[in-house]
């Protein structure tokens, strides 16, 4: 289930430190699944809060530049279906999503969809056909009663939405997602697990062994016993939100940091505007190291010599742009936390 996050104040407190008039989903770790806290990306996550944003604007203005260019080409009929699947807010069908990998891709998510579980169907219809009402419930039952239909037909507008809404802008996208990681990942490494996931939403705290997340309708504790719990971070939604039923994968989703409102822009304005301030040499350079390259491979990136992209790089690492670190028998050099706001 993913119910989304809210934040309330002047908690009351029950003998275990929870906040009794607060929602709180507790993952608990036991020291294997601290180990086996892990990132992810989710393209269907994606497209299910951009439906949602398309339903309810108002609520989403860091999505106004996206909504602008993709709204004139949004197909009406499978639209409309994946807003009755996912609702404008609230629960939606774990069905719709897989859980989120580093490298799974829209394709690989369409796939799952197409070969997603009926008894999961049935039952996450049903959850929807519990919270609606009139004709959405009735169309919901009818789709509820003949789950492999529902499967298929929401695979289909699944597609459809995807090439129009989010496949043109998935660069982008992808971009900001993996930066998130990468900065979360440094973090981790140089500041310890604890104050990183304290960064990831002002919803989301630590306590010793436990991941807890604020929301807005749910409660639960989650023993994640020995599967671990995957953070994904998501650019699409504005708020937390969950994944904990079995047999899915423990999952918390938060907001990506470094999204404004022209994350749709695409990379011209920031070349043009780093090239401004840094040369257009080590822009391309400082673009160039979003995943760990070595000197030859920056090199081969920027289309410059072995000896140019050294100097840029050397630049970089002295402006604290960019960290060199070693990967076995070779260096490769990788954005910062700091080269990836500049980036972004």
């Amino acid at each position: 289930m993913r119910p989304s996050s809210d934040s309330l104040v002047g908690p009351p407190q029950d003998g275990y430190g929870f906040d009794v008039h607060r929602n709180v989903v507790e993952f608990r770790l036991a020291p294997d699944d601290v180990s086996a806290i892990r990132f992810g990306v989710s393209p269907g996550h994606e497209l299910a809060h951009a439906v949602r944003v398309l339903g309810r604007p108002a609520y989403h203005p860091l999505q106004w530049g996206w909504l602008r260019r993709a709204r004139r080409q949004a197909p009406v009929r499978a639209l409309e279906l994946l807003q009755l699947l996912v609702g404008p807010d609230g629960y939606m069908p774990d069905f719709l999503t897989s859980t989120p990998g580093w490298d799974l891709g829209p394709q690989e998510e369409l796939e799952r969809l197409r070969h997603a579980d009926l008894a999961g169907v049935r039952v996450d219809l049903g959850k929807r056909v519990d919270r609606t009402t009139g004709a959405e419930r009735r169309a919901l039952r009818a789709l509820a009663d003949h789950p492999e239909r529902a499967r298929a037909v929401a695979a289909d507008a699944w597609e459809q939405c995807w090439e129009a809404l989010l496949a043109p802008y998935w660069s982008q996208l992808e971009r900001i997602l993996h930066a998130d990681v990468a900065v979360r990942s440094r973090r981790t490494s140089t500041d310890g697990l604890g104050r990183m996931v304290e960064t990831l939403h002002e919803a989301v705290t630590w306590a010793p062994d436990a991941v807890r997340v604020r929301l807005r309708m749910h409660a639960e504790v989650v023993d994640c016993a020995g599967s671990g719990l995957v953070l994904a971070p998501s650019v699409m939604a504005p708020r937390c939100a969950v994944v904990t039923e079995p047999p899915a994968q423990p999952t918390l989703y938060y907001p990506a940091s470094g999204v404004s409102e022209r994350w749709a822009d695409g990379g011209a304005g920031t070349a043009e505007a780093l090239a401004a301030l840094l040369g257009a040499g080590r822009a391309r350079v400082l673009l160039a190291t979003r995943a760990p390259l070595s000197t030859s491979e920056v090199a081969a990136a920027c289309g410059i010599a072995v000896s140019t992209a050294s100097h840029h790089l050397s630049a970089l690492a002295g402006a604290r742009l960019v960290d060199p670190r070693r990967d076995g028998a070779r260096v490769v050099h990788v954005r910062t936390p700091l080269g990836e706001a500049l980036a972004g």
